[in-house]
């Protein structure tokens, strides 16, 4: 099991002998593709970890995008964190009902926004739930929280700094869906979406970074993981995937290894994928 870190992943243990402190906030990120037949809202009001609030990706998004749930401006965020409870000195920590999927996302967010003291959940509500560990079914009690954001730009990527990356080999482009998807033998979820991978980018399934249970492999299996792709962790990364969730995976398994210098492309194949002129790979 990964060491508990609270700048990047927390175990279910360390969450448990935190749960009281006044400084700690616990938040839902669960969210799921239309295929999986869940609502996480509704899940999260059956069954939460005590204190928790639902983080919404759909909503704490940039309502200007055609594109699903990309980043919000810096004013939607803190609006909806301060409306949350969540604020400046509190520590963070964010899980999901998949195990370690869409919280990923979260937490890249928070980080993009200049917000560092926010850890995922190892293994997340399932794991949670397995320990039997307790939940509950009530809202906590929301203050209003002061918060102050500071956006880092060096966190996140758009379709031109992509398509120049794809050209230059400036940095390596990861991409965390399936090896179905990256080499375009299996449709993409969204419709509309032409299938294959941007060039030059290596397929890092993010599921490949994960145990069977949903928790984070250990740093040196992870380090495996990305030298068998042929990653090269000393230069710069760009994660994708299918819409900006599951490449914040490899983010935040980059992050454990102590590599500095990546970003997460926001569009990811539901932006490139849509675009005839910029350039498909398959294979």
């Amino acid at each position: 099991m990964p060491h508990s870190d609270p700048k990047t992943l927390v175990s279910t243990e360390w969450l448990a002998q935190h749960l009281a402190s006044p400084d700690i906030r616990i938040v839902d990120a669960s969210w799921y593709l239309p295929q999986a037949n869940r609502d996480p809202k509704a899940e999260y009001h059956a069954a939460h970890i005590p204190g928790a609030r639902f983080f919404d990706i759909d909503d704490i998004a940039d309502s200007q995008s055609d594109l699903p749930h990309m980043a919000p401006q810096p004013e939607k965020f803190v609006s909806r964190c301060r409306a949350m409870g969540i604020g400046d000195g509190h520590q963070v920590v964010v899980y999901d009902g998949a195990g370690l999927v869409s919280a990923a996302r979260v937490w890249w967010l928070f980080r993009l926004m200049g917000k560092t003291d926010i850890a995922v959940l190892d293994g997340g509500l399932p794991k949670w739930i397995a320990e039997g560990r307790e939940v509950e079914d009530m809202p906590p009690i929301l203050r209003d929280r002061h918060m102050t954001v500071s956006r880092n730009a060096q966190l996140i990527r758009d379709v031109t700094q992509v398509a120049a990356a794809s050209k230059l080999k400036e940095a390596q482009i990861l991409d965390a869906r399936s090896e179905g998807r990256f080499k375009g033998t299996e449709d993409e979820p969204r419709e509309g979406l032409r299938r294959g991978h941007i060039p030059n980018s290596t397929n890092i399934p993010f599921q490949t970074l994960l145990n069977p249970d949903g928790t984070m492999l250990p740093d040196d299996a992870l380090r495996k993981v990305f030298d068998a792709a042929g990653v090269d962790l000393r230069r710069p990364v760009i994660t994708t995937c299918g819409s900006g969730v599951t490449a914040a995976i490899i983010n935040l398994a980059l992050e454990r290894l102590g590599h500095k210098h990546h970003s997460l492309y926001d569009g990811s194949w539901a932006e490139w994928g849509m675009y005839n002129d910029l350039n498909v790979a398959q294979g």
